[in-house]
């Protein structure tokens, strides 16, 4: 088994990033490192130039971002942890599978069409040819399985689709270059929205920071935010269908359900007929004593620059020996010499 998957160093991570990917990061890498397998993680910082940055924030984003997730529990040992840019080979097979993927395929990506707008013309060609590099990601490594939310399955469908055709035009039946790699959607990948709207994901890009928990939150900031956040008068219901209609009601207990590892049944269960000024003392004291210590390895690891470039080298070096069977088979199948 051999998992492969990407995250944006967008910088300035929250819980939501934590619950709804990172999490699931860890868990997969001690399950597939148990089997035997290979986990493949990533800084996509090749598709963050498909759009306008700052390229002095896109390099400390990075660093920041590898901090994180060491922080989190990804262990350089036990998983490959890189950024793109020290591997071109993502940005060699991308071109070369460009011959094969077709601009319909690309028109109805539905992500293009939400990032682009009504400003087709204006955007550039890497945020059009975005999915072929997302393909080049997982395809490159022979990925097995790869991580995908809701708002990914079209990507990876597409990336599927390149794999067979490639195969199927320039390769013999019984030897094709690409694995074609299944989706694994992660059982608890929780959807966590913004502690000020129940309705709106919890996001970085929200000008409120009261709307979200910073991994870099102290306990006191962690506390005031829970105390502070947006609910109803009404007390918690006793079973999941009471928090119908009621999203930031049922943003907090999700949370809490996510943090203990538990159910909203369960929740509500412990919690049910109690008004929010029970409940939110104990969600921050539940998210303080889950988060101390990721905060506090993140905050160690983040000053210390040398060691967080060292580990993207040593993730670096490794992904390009892995990614060079595969790549030299995609250039000799498309018939291109090289010396």
């Amino acid at each position: 088994m051999r998992i492969v998957s990407g995250i944006q160093p967008t910088g300035n991570l929250h819980l939501g990033n934590y619950l709804g990917a990172i999490r699931n990061w860890v868990r997969m890498q001690d399950e597939v490192a148990a089997g035997g397998g290979l986990s493949l993680y990533f800084l996509a910082d090749l598709h963050a130039i498909s759009q306008p940055h700052v390229p002095a924030e896109l390099s400390a984003n990075c660093r920041e971002m590898v901090a994180a997730l060491v922080a989190c529990g990804i262990d350089p040992d036990k998983s490959v942890l890189f950024n793109q840019a020290q591997v071109p080979q993502h940005a060699e097979l991308q071109w070369l599978l460009n011959g094969t993927a077709r601009m319909g395929w690309l028109n109805r990506m539905t992500q293009w069409k939400d990032k682009a707008g009504k400003n087709r013309e204006g955007q550039s060609v890497a945020l059009f040819t975005y999915p072929v590099l997302q393909a080049a990601d997982v395809l490159l490594y022979q990925a097995t399985h790869v991580p995908v939310g809701e708002d990914q399955k079209q990507h990876l469908e597409l990336a599927r689709d390149i794999a067979q055709k490639f195969n199927n035009d320039f390769c013999p039946e019984d030897a094709p270059v690409f694995t074609l790699p299944k989706p694994t959607i992660p059982p608890e990948a929780a959807r966590i929205m913004s502690l000020r709207d129940g309705n709106a994901k919890m996001s970085k890009s929200d000008p409120s920071d009261m709307s979200r928990i910073n991994l870099t939150d102290d306990a006191d900031a962690i506390m005031q935010k829970v105390k502070k956040a947006k609910t109803d008068p009404e007390p918690l219901p006793g079973d999941k269908a009471g928090l119908e209609g009621r999203p930031e009601a049922a943003n907090l207990v999700g949370i809490y359900a996510a943090m203990a590892g538990t159910s909203v049944e369960a929740v509500l269960g412990q919690f049910g007929g109690e008004g929010f000024g029970k409940f939110k003392p104990a969600l921050g004291e539940l998210l303080v004593e889950q988060l101390a210590p990721i905060n506090a390895r993140f905050n160690e690891l983040r000053q210390d620059q040398a060691a967080l470039d060292a580990i993207l080298a040593k993730g670096g070096a490794k992904a390009r020996e892995l990614a060079a069977p595969t790549l030299a088979a995609t250039y000799q199948a498309l018939g291109l010499l090289r010396g």
